[in-house]
């Protein structure tokens, strides 16, 4: 890597002056985004080739790979300057988000070549999440793609205020003024209502390196400045009044002596005697110390800098929670409306619970409401029942507890979260906050004078939901009558939710899709909840096919109230038996979506109780539930 005269000079007379002056540097984050072989990486690899960034051993292993994997005949493939896979080599394609670091005279960079396939659009979204920046390439010979919008469309979504369109490939339609500026309009017809500070159009050949790092004799035309130019150039500054927000990472606790808060600075700056207030506890102190690593004299800490601080009182705060200034707290809520992007092959269903982890905290949620999917082509809302891999919807969330939080659009850092499946931990989506939902501010729990344990003494019972699951024509609607039956025999209080009963009234609205199994079962638990806590036995027979769900209708009782009674009955006798002729249909395509058929069931793990109605009858199968009621003492006073 060379540096410039001016830089030898000051090596020679001030080598610390120098180290000072590349030290305090701005720093400009951006990506490389677009669609597949529209030259990404061929272009960082010219920026830094031209720029003089590489050394010469790089060089060297670059004319050597060139060699041995480039697609440029003798030439250098700069593309191999960031393809590091195997398989992007390969392929010749970017499957993974590449960062490299390089500086210039004027200020740091760190760019993240991202991928252009749509099988790897949640890899760009990561990249895209902490860009300043986004250079977005087209192909001039084939114009806006698929995911020239779908790129530009998530650039929007995740904050990115500037875009460089870098119209590439111009050597190939030899430079033509007609066809750049036939591609600047249709680009800045689509992205005029997507919110961007500045669009920067450029006519570029990364492979030639025509207006990379200076400006091209090849297009008179264009009168602006080649790309590393500009990026040197353009203002990002932020405003420097953005409140104080400090996610706790961790409870720093090396001794009985020291007790502080380490984290990260998502925003504004905080200073030794300043005033803060704890989310979601509400508890106030002063900052006594800032400590960083191999400095104990801070007396502050600003934006993105990684400090533990201390406190003059001992508040509780936990991981997860928030410090802010004392006159500009953050939000605090349970319900949002938010933007999502989804990466997993299997699509997100409304109604099933899944951990959104923001600001340093999991904490368990479902999508209670899909309001609209967006069409990344027109920009269009859709309907839709479910989200799909890599598509993008506005959706309702509600947690399990309030989180410290703010908008998106007011904070990158703090208005954004990640979507893990509960069962693989796998990331399987990524949202913004748009706003928090003003009723969850407004709806609060009335206290209720007679409560359940009251309810249920006076029925000489402990209430309990029975969830009975399994195949169609399993035989839980019968075990389940035959259940009722005795315990009604035996002055017990209770009530049966039949799936098919449920359907003519509370769910008759609803379909045989996964989205509408997984509503289905999120209203008849909901109503089961209110049930039990009248103090009634609940008996529940529904297919349920899916794990998630049960454990969501779990999840709203308390210990010893859920328990899971699986009528484990194997697919071929269940459909000899075809009671009701529902796998005949199935099976000639008469009904879609049938469980066991083309709807996959997944049987408990660990349910309370097991039935084999191969080995018994459904009298004795209903004895062995009572008995088992008796034996957890649900059939006695408390």
């Amino acid at each position: 890597m060379t540096t410039t005269p001016s830089d030898s000079d000051l090596i020679q007379s001030d080598v610390v002056a120098y180290l000072q002056k590349h030290e305090n540097k701005s720093m400009l984050r951006f990506i490389t985004c677009g669609s597949v072989d529209d030259g990404k990486s061929t272009l960082i690899g010219r920026l830094l080739y031209d720029s003089k960034m590489l050394y010469e051993d790089q060089v060297a292993a670059l004319d050597m790979d060139s060699k041995k994997h480039g697609t440029q005949g003798a030439e250098i493939d700069f593309a191999l300057l960031v393809d590091g896979l195997a398989a992007e080599r390969e392929q010749g394609i970017t499957i993974d988000v590449a960062y490299r670091f390089f500086s210039t005279d004027k200020r740091k960079f760190v760019v993240a070549d991202t991928p252009g396939h749509e099988q790897y659009t949640r890899n760009m979204a990561t990249g895209a999440s902490t860009a300043d920046v986004a250079i977005l390439l087209v192909d001039a010979r084939a114009g806006l793609m698929v995911q020239t919008r779908r790129h530009s469309f998530i650039c929007s979504l995740v904050g990115i205020k500037h875009v460089v369109v870098a119209i590439n490939k111009m050597d190939l339609v030899g430079y033509s003024e007609e066809r750049f500026k036939e591609i600047e309009k249709d680009y800045r017809e689509f992205a005029k209502n997507l919110g961007f500070e500045s669009i920067v159009c450029i006519p570029m050949s990364a492979l030639a390196g025509a207006n990379v790092t200076e400006n091209s004799e090849h297009t008179p035309y264009y009168k602006g400045p080649a790309l590393l130019p500009y990026l040197e150039e353009i203002d990002i500054s932020e405003s420097d009044d953005a409140p104080f927000r400090f996610p706790v990472q961790w409870v720093n606790r090396p001794n009985l002596d020291f007790r502080g808060f380490s984290g990260t600075v998502a925003s504004g700056t905080i200073n030794v005697g300043d005033q803060i207030i704890a989310i979601p506890s509400g508890k106030r102190s002063v900052v006594e110390s800032i400590v960083a690593m191999g400095d104990d004299s801070r007396t502050s800490a600003s934006k993105r800098e990684a400090v533990t601080i201390t406190l003059e009182d001992e508040i509780d705060i936990s991981r997860g929670d928030m410090i802010c200034g004392k006159d500009a707290p953050a939000g605090q809520s349970d319900q949002f409306s938010v933007h999502m992007i989804w990466m997993a092959d299997e699509p997100m269903l409304p109604g099933r619970q899944y951990l959104f982890k923001i600001n340093n905290r999991t904490i368990a949620g479902v999508v209670t409401d899909l309001r609209n999917k967006i069409d990344v082509n027109t920009l269009e809302e859709r309907p839709g029942k479910n989200v799909g891999l890599n598509e993008i919807a506005v959706c309702k969330i509600n947690l399990q507890a309030p989180i410290a939080f703010d908008p998106y659009k007011d904070n990158r850092q703090t208005g954004s979260f990640i979507i893990i499946d509960r069962q693989t931990n796998a990331t399987v989506g990524a949202g913004m906050i748009d706003h928090s939902l003003r009723r969850a501010a407004n709806v609060v729990w009335q206290d209720l004078e007679v409560g359940k344990s009251e309810r249920a003494s006076i029925k000489m019972q402990k209430p309990a939901l029975l969830w009975f699951t399994g195949l169609s024509g399993a035989g839980k609607s019968t075990i389940a009558n035959l259940v009722e039956k005795r315990l009604h025999d035996m002055g017990r209080h209770t009530y049966i939710l039949d799936g098919d009963n449920v359907r003519h009234g509370l769910n008759k609205d609803l379909g045989f899709t996964d989205a509408d199994r997984v509503e289905n079962i999120r209203r008849v638990a909901e109503t089961a909840k209110l049930m039990v806590e009248s103090g009634l036995i609940v008996l529940s027979a529904f297919i349920s096919p899916f794990r998630d769900e049960r454990q969501m209708a779990r999840n709203l009782f308390e210990d010893g109230e859920f328990i899971e009674v699986h009528v484990n009955t194997p697919l071929d006798v269940a459909e000899q038996r075809d009671v009701k002729g529902l796998y005949k249909k199935a099976r000639a395509g008469q009904i879609k979506n049938f469980t066991g058929i083309d709807s996959a069931y997944e049987p408990p793990m660990k349910p309370e109780i097991v039935i084999n109605t191969v080995d018994m009858s459904a009298a004795e199968a209903a004895e062995t539930i009572v008995k088992a009621l008796e034996d957890g003492g649900y059939l006695t006073a408390n």
